[in-house]
């Protein structure tokens, strides 16, 4: 899988955010809502579109929408929780699934210990999220 780095200037600004050592609970949550937002943003910018037509008050039009099942946007319990918000935000008719995992402390290697899949999983984008 090819890595990405988000070099984008607010995610670094907001990043730089959350280190501050006097950052309270909810600037914490905030912030984070809007570094997953932003993240979210650069993970879906080649989701495949395909044509299709709306009526507006002056007729129908051309648009382009989302091809394909809606996303899953799925969370590594119990940290990945802390960015569903702000993805949902920017995607707020994405499936949630869940994942559970641990890491075994004697191999090192993840452990799942808990699925929570959507429908079709095999037909949908999934969005992972975890920090």
């Amino acid at each position: 899988m090819p890595l990405h780095l988000v070099q984008h200037p607010l995610v670094q600004h907001k990043s730089g955010l959350l280190r501050e050592a006097d950052l309270g609970s909810a600037s914490f949550r905030r912030i984070t809502s809007e570094i997953a937002m932003l993240l979210a943003y650069e993970a879906t910018s080649r989701l495949d579109l395909e044509p299709a037509t709306v009526q507006t008050w002056a007729g129908e039009t051309a648009v382009q929408r989302l091809a394909g099942k809606k996303l899953t946007i799925v969370p590594i319990l119990r940290a990945g929780l802390g960015l569903l918000d702000g993805v949902l935000q920017l995607v707020p008719s994405a499936r949630v699934s869940v994942v559970g995992l641990y890491r075994d402390e004697r191999t090192l290697q993840p452990v799942a210990y808990f699925d929570k899949l959507a429908g079709e999983i095999e037909q949908r984008h999934c969005l992972v999220v975890d920090p």
